[in-house]
């Protein structure tokens, strides 16, 4: 049986402020979320990602926007074709901390596909949100 989600939680030593604007804006996705993103920033409204050195990309509908704490938005399950597809939610949440913003991650849904397929998506996006977060904060840092 596969797991059903990914959590991740990490403390980035930047404002609440900034680290949402990170999330949330073509131009902060962009330098730490793959190399493009353009996104309609709404419940429904959709987010688009391309990640060049890969060749890949993504079409996101934007889930929850709940300034400057909340943002979701579900996307297909890697591996599966068509819109019809399962999709995965995944979920920032954002709090104030001594420190700085503490974002923690979940992305879910990974049982409603086949266990190979979901055993695949699990681990690839596990492994990206890996790579992501460390991105995130080093984009955060450099623009400090």
């Amino acid at each position: 049986m596969v797991s059903d989600t990914i959590e991740r939680e990490v403390v980035l030593r930047h404002p609440i402020e900034r680290v949402w604007a990170a999330l949330i804006t073509a131009e902060g996705l962009s330098r730490w979320f793959g190399s493009v993103a353009e996104i309609d920033l709404r419940p429904g409204g959709r987010a688009y990602f391309r990640w060049e050195d890969l060749g890949q990309e993504s079409v996101a509908t934007i889930a929850v926007v709940d300034p400057p704490h909340r943002f979701a938005f579900r996307w297909g399950i890697e591996g599966l074709p068509g819109n019809d597809a399962p999709q995965t939610l995944v979920e920032f949440t954002l709090e104030q901390v001594p420190d700085g913003t503490r974002l923690c991650l979940v992305e879910s849904g990974f049982a409603q596909a086949a266990d190979d397929v979901a055993r695949s998506a699990h681990k690839a996006n596990s492994q990206g949100w890996d790579a992501e977060l460390v991105d995130l904060g080093a984009y955060l840092d450099a623009t400090a």
